[in-house]
């Protein structure tokens, strides 16, 4: 098993850990700040270092059951099992990542009663698909977006019982990924205090506040099917 630093501490850039196996298809840590490739969020690169070596992460997928894989890049060095590492992230790229889930999430919450078909998380421009049969106003929507990240309403992650998926089905906005089940506890990230403007399941990694995501524009509004409608986001340039 990998312990998901990140769950808990996501602007945490590196760790010390210990090396549990070690090949070209993937590398596996006791503990590791680097994220998973899921949820449409892309995986972590980095660097992972140690006494005598150095390999570059160009990836971060998922292992067999609990276990996390960070993919070396083609040709590098391996550090032996039993190793001791420290594993960092490339922070910049992260933190655009974190920037735009975060936005993903804002803009969800525009979008009132309609069910999201699919999305992709990306450090450039992202995108959400959602079941509506109309595309809404694109200046109201990148209107209403920038307004909730102007009022730098707080982000916050709580861990509840999973049971709770049973009495409110409605905290599940997609149609294709359902929060996975049998561990327990589920992971609901929040945004807004008093006022709620967004709670939803969500593994992925967040900022603390909505300012920190900065100026957003809705890049095009896009229909990819009778009941499908592609909303494209991309952060101002400053």
């Amino acid at each position: 098993m990998t312990e998901r630093l990140f769950l808990d501490q996501p602007t945490l850039r590196s760790t010390e850990a210990t090396v549990l196996a070690s090949a070209e298809t993937g590398i596996v840590l006791d503990r590791t700040v680097f994220y998973a490739r899921s949820g449409g969020q892309p995986g972590d690169t980095g660097m992972l270092r140690w006494d005598g070596g150095e390999t570059p992460i160009a990836d971060t997928i998922k292992g067999e059951g609990e276990t996390i894989l960070h993919i070396p890049a083609p040709g590098a060095a391996l550090p032996p099992p039993g190793t001791t590492v420290t594993a960092a992230i490339d922070w910049d790229r992260r933190h655009k990542l974190m920037r735009m889930h975060t936005a993903m999430h804002l803009l969800c919450s525009l979008i009132k009663g309609a069910a999201v078909t699919g999305g992709s998380v990306g450090a450039d421009r992202s995108r959400l698909d959602f079941d509506l049969p109309h595309p809404p106003p694109k200046e109201e929507i990148e209107a209403g977006l920038n307004a909730l990240i102007d009022a730098d309403l707080p982000v916050n992650i709580e861990w509840v019982d999973e049971a709770v998926l049973d009495s409110d089905p409605g905290l599940v906005r997609t149609m294709s990924v359902s929060p996975p089940r049998g561990m327990g506890r589920l992971r609901l990230m929040r945004i807004g205090d008093a006022a709620l403007v967004d709670l939803q399941p969500c593994g992925g990694t967040h900022v603390s506040r909505t300012g920190e995501i900065g100026r957003m524009s809705v890049v095009k509004i896009e229909n990819k099917g009778k009941q499908n409608r592609r909303i494209i986001i991309a952060p101002v340039a400053a």
